[in-house]
């Protein structure tokens, strides 16, 4: 049967399992002769490190603890403060052994993991002997007793816990007035739709969405949708102290080279207009490097702030993201979705067909080996039915997650929303492996990367069509999480409101917008 490059071995030896070689569900973190170093955890206090290991009745007292073998310390704690930044869920995913090609012969669950709170070894010899060997007062066993709380404490704290999301309100969030310059892709006319209510929507209070130019002085932040801005003539706001013109006294004239006059505004802009005091303005953009045209058209230092899908930006705004499941009713519903009504194997939906990218040239290798049924206009791909791309999507057990083009982050709604949210398996080609799982779990996906061919995809696929157990295992983090799909433009611009309450008041600009945009 074909081998495998996801992670090494032959997944086909299904059948040769042993217990507690598996290893699912995202945040299972240690093993046997793992180090503190290994598994990311943070290291033991240094008062602590040379203390006595613990006696028969200390380690009887903390085996009593109770403990969910259902879940792992996240190890997190130490970079709490710093994962709340805008930074993505970098759960345990990268300490933890997930489900690959290679696991289906570990096709059984996994054994408990060990306490992390156990910071010493077993026990050897007699309590007395080991008290008189050491020479310890009892000071200093009172804080080794101390210390040792203090470890179960964290661990039992730490247990199955995630870091939190990136965005928390502040306690009290003072008023903000954000200003949309345009709507995207709507135009250069004034707002079709009425603004978003953040407070409703996503528990921020304090905003003021703007649509109105004239309120431009108003406004803290300048929300800049970049497709808006490269295309058509230079629409920058005036000088600050000039009157604000409106859009019936824009004219539109056609230019011969757009990109040129466009830098040449943005530099005169840069160079003498100033802003309002304190004002910033945000570049927003969720297209990839490929497809975001005329970066290097904005002059360096315009803008103060990005907003897009990278982790990097300084508004992280994804496409979607997992967060702990909390109520029954949260999407997907169930831990597995029906099988029964499963009647394909894998599906696609692609709206722009181009020969020329790398997700149209695997999908002619991979349909030459497995079936593929493909929706969406262009190509092969046939209407999308009336009952709508999710309950389609549905009935399938794979859907091929390819984004059009491979960039640092870019992770689409094809991911959450047609796949995660559907109920299929995503089949995923975008950025590599490791990228994806700073988002996801590493067993709930499977990556085109993982594979030496398409067939040996195919033949992975066809494999798991059959073994109905192995299938059902790359939905164990629906046990734990939920899918958020963001709405835009609603959500980023909220989001934006939010970040301009939480900064503080310290200056900064993108000096090169480009060259940090397309690497």
């Amino acid at each position: 049967e074909p081998g495998s490059t996801g992670r090494g071995g032959v997944w086909a030896e299904a059948k040769q399992e042993t217990p507690g070689q598996a290893c699912l569900s995202w945040g299972h973190c240690g093993g046997e002769g793992q180090s503190d170093a290994q598994l990311g955890c943070p290291a033991r206090l240094p008062a602590l490190a040379t203390r006595r290991a613990p006696g028969p009745r200390e380690e009887a007292s903390l085996a009593r603890r109770p403990l969910d073998s259902g879940t792992a310390p996240s190890c997190s704690l130490a970079g709490g403060d710093r994962q709340r930044r805008l930074e993505p869920q970098r759960q345990d995913e990268s300490r933890c052994h997930p489900f690959s090609p290679a696991d289906a012969r570990q096709a059984v669950p996994a054994q408990p993991v060990r306490s992390m709170g156990m910071p010493w070894g077993p026990a050897v010899g007699g309590r007395r002997g080991r008290r008189r060997g050491l020479g310890l007062p009892p000071s200093a066993l009172a804080v080794a007793a101390a210390g040792l709380m203090c470890t179960a404490l964290v661990a039992y704290a730490c247990w199955g816990q995630l870091p939190p999301l990136p965005w928390a309100s502040p306690a009290q969030s003072r008023p903000v007035g954000v200003l949309l310059w345009w709507e995207p892709f709507g135009g250069r006319g004034p707002a079709s739709r009425p603004t978003p209510d953040c407070q409703l929507r996503f528990n921020i209070s304090g905003c003021r969405l703007l649509t109105d130019r004239s309120t431009y002085g108003e406004a803290h932040a300048v929300l800049f949708h970049h497709r808006d801005l490269v295309r058509g003539p230079p629409d920058w706001p005036p000088p600050w102290g000039i009157q604000v013109r409106t859009a019936e006294e824009l004219e539109l004239r056609v230019l011969d080279d757009l990109e040129e006059e466009a830098a040449a505004a943005a530099e005169a802009l840069a160079i003498s207009s100033p802003r309002p005091p304190g004002q910033r303005w945000v570049w927003m953009n969720f297209e990839s490097p490929s497809h975001s045209p005329g970066l290097g058209s904005l002059e360096s230092n315009l803008f103060n702030w990005t907003l897009s899908y990278r982790a990097d930006s300084d508004i992280f705004v994804p496409y979607g993201y997992l967060y702990p499941r909390s109520h029954p009713r949260d999407q997907p519903i169930g831990q597995v979705p029906p099988l029964a009504q499963k009647r394909g194997l894998v599906a696609w939906v692609v709206s722009n067909w181009d020969e020329r990218q790398a997700r149209v040239r695997y999908y002619h290798q991979l349909s030459q080996h497995v079936r593929v049924d493909v929706f969406g206009q262009g190509g092969p791909g046939r209407p999308v039915p009336d009952s709508g791309l999710l309950h389609t999507v549905a009935r399938y057990k794979f859907y091929l997650a390819f984004e059009n083009s491979q960039h640092l982050d870019y992770i689409t709604e094809k991911l959450w929303r047609n796949a995660l949210l559907a109920g299929a398996v995503p089949v995923v080609l975008g950025p590599d492996r490791a990228n994806y799982e700073r988002f996801v779990p590493r067993g709930a996906f499977i990556h085109v990367d993982d594979f030496p061919s398409a067939s040996s995809l195919a033949t992975y696929l066809l494999f798991l069509d059959r073994n109905l157990a192995v299938y059902r295992r790359y939905f164990h983090w629906r046990r734990r999480y939920a899918v958020h799909i963001t709405s835009f433009w609603d959500e980023p611009w909220c989001r934006a409101c939010q970040a301009v309450q939480t900064a503080g008041d310290q200056p900064k600009s993108i000096r090169n917008l480009a060259s940090w945009f397309e690497q």
